[in-house]
């Protein structure tokens, strides 16, 4: 059955311009397009956000500027109704064993409909021999687009500092999070970085076969970490380094599936191999702006923690 598609849904409280978006996002529900939808809309940029079902469509209600389609990453009809008149497009989807075809579905379509440029969140160190499967799907879908002649910039952001906010039920029932890292430093950025970057190049110029590998402004190790989520949370946090295998079991308790939570074991053992400490200067460059450090993350979400902490 095809997934019903409804072009330029308009959300019920947002006041949209007259112009026709020429910007789509997709993946704009989870935590960057979320941040990135508020940036365009706060920008007063007419845009266009597909997104999978129609309970998603109250979450932009709003957002001025913003048109919704839904739209299905694996039905291509839906994918080219959602590109239509679109000059730029923000490609990101979930990290799934679907996730290459996805995006090579997503590549096509965008061909196919004139898109001018694409802006693809990818991962830092995407390469196509790397031994972790999420930089191999990154690195074939870069090609791709590489080779569909369209404009690009590709996003390669480290470890996201609000990746952490999963251990929120850890650190309020034990003080300590879990993870299969040893001593290595990581450079983690702020998705709020991430996504100024995102909107940056989808909205200015000189950013067309840009490569930006997204840090934060330090690398360091998770027992630092911990450190400043203790100063800034006012109680003690301790890190734990945990066997892989420990790790994994863990994960899949969680709820992750199988797939996601070996490649995320993947992922840390590249971090564990000092692979992902290199610190850049690629979200100033991009955005003028300097990306936020961890503490100033750890303070900006204390409040989130401490909700965690007072519901045990």
């Amino acid at each position: 059955m095809n997934t019903l598609s409804i072009p330029a849904l308009q959300p019920e409280d947002a006041t949209v311009p007259a112009t026709s978006p020429t910007i789509l996002v997709t993946g704009a529900t989870g935590t960057i397009g979320t941040e990135l939808t508020r940036i365009l809309s706060e920008k007063g940029v007419v845009f266009r956000v597909m997104v999978r079902s129609a309970r998603d469509v109250k979450k932009f209600n709003t957002l001025a500027g913003v048109e919704v389609v839904i739209g299905d990453f694996n039905d291509t009809a839906t994918i080219a109704q959602a590109l239509v008149g679109i000059d730029r497009a923000f490609l990101l989807t979930n990290s799934s064993e679907q996730a290459e075809s996805q995006q090579l579905n997503f590549v096509t379509e965008a061909r196919r409909a004139g898109v001018a440029h694409i802006v693809k969140l990818s991962q830092f160190a995407a390469d196509l021999a790397s031994p972790v499967r999420f930089l191999r799907y990154h690195a074939v879908v870069e090609q791709a687009i590489k080779l569909s002649g369209m404009a690009f910039t590709f996003l390669r952001p480290n470890l996201f500092m609000q990746g952490l906010l999963g251990f929120r039920a850890s650190i309020a029932e034990q003080g300590k999070f879990f993870a299969a890292i040893g001593d290595a430093s990581v450079s983690a950025v702020d998705i709020r970085d991430i996504a100024a970057v995102a909107a940056a190049t989808l909205t200015g110029s000189g950013h067309e076969g840009k490569i930006y590998t997204l840090t934060g402004p330090e690398a360091l190790t998770h027992p630092e970490m911990a450190d400043k989520l203790a100063t800034a949370l006012g109680h003690p946090v301790t890190f734990v380094d945990v066997p892989p295998a420990a790790m994994r079991d863990a994960l899949i308790q969680f709820g992750f599936p199988i797939w996601q939570a070996d490649g995320l074991i993947e992922d840390y053992a590249h971090y564990s191999h000092n692979e992902a400490s290199v610190v850049t200067t690629d979200v100033q460059d991009a955005t003028g702006s300097a990306p936020r450090d961890f503490a100033a993350f750890a303070h900006d979400y204390t409040s989130v923690f401490l909700t965690a902490l007072s519901s045990h």
